[in-house]
């Protein structure tokens, strides 16, 4: 059942794998690329969410600010109107 190819043929054969191999070593780093692409899509958006949440709590935070307790601006402004 063993088989002897011509000269030809087995120089053929290892064209072909060569080739093959060529093909799929091009493919693996667009996996890989994409695999990147994506963490970072994914990081951004993590990060844009945490930086809108933290916007969002200053925000209500300023408009908390009791009476008495008039943030440094206010009083500078303040003074320059006296003055």
């Amino acid at each position: 059942m063993f088989q002897t190819h011509s000269k030809s043929r087995q120089q053929a054969e290892i064209a072909f794998s060569r080739a093959q191999s060529q093909f799929f070593a091009r493919n693996t780093p667009l996996d890989v690329v994409d695999v990147l692409v994506r963490s970072r899509e994914e990081k951004t958006l993590r990060l844009r969410q945490a930086r809108l949440a933290k916007e969002q709590h200053d925000r209500a935070g300023a408009t908390a600010i009791a009476p008495g307790q008039a943030s440094r601006d206010q009083r500078t402004a303040a003074v320059a109107k006296q003055v």
